[in-house]
């Protein structure tokens, strides 16, 4: 006979184990800040990635008083790192952010887009009026992605 675990007892036992490790809490990260949202109660949603890996992010309210955060921002962020039982995620619970540049990603994002307007491509006349009724639609996407048509 298999032994098999319910998920709720798996997830407890993965939060406490994560929430034990004491090199997991008291932490700083350094990262590019991604995907920011801000809830309707105040609280941060974000990722922090390199050039290798990302990791969610939260920063409740009471903790984000004001903090400069935005996409594309090069930030220390100092937490705890968390196991959120419900969706399965690991997360950082950041309670504070440090600045600490303009990130990789950001970077070539805007040299990219500096290149294209040297280009002309962001030219008014350049742009085409859209169809009102486009006859085809297009999907664009990696070899690799996830996608279902």
């Amino acid at each position: 006979m298999i032994e098999a675990y319910r998920v709720s007892w798996l997830a407890r036992y993965l939060k406490e184990l994560i929430d034990s490790d004491l090199r997991l809490s008291n932490i700083w990260v350094d990262g590019e800040v991604s995907n920011l949202t801000r809830s309707s109660a105040g609280h941060l949603y974000f990722t922090l990635k390199d050039e290798e890996a990302q990791l969610r992010c939260v920063m409740f309210r009471r903790a984000n008083g004001g903090a400069p955060i935005e996409n594309g921002a090069q930030v220390l962020a100092h937490g705890n790192v968390s196991f959120y039982e419900v969706r399965g995620d690991l997360q950082l619970i950041v309670d504070f952010v440090q600045p600490a540049g303009v990130g990789v990603w950001q970077a070539q994002f805007e040299r990219l887009k500096e290149r294209l307007e040297a280009e002309g491509l962001f030219e008014p006349a350049r742009k085409r009026p859209l169809p009102p009724f486009p006859r085809r639609l297009g999907v664009v996407t990696s070899p690799t992605g996830a996608v279902f048509l």
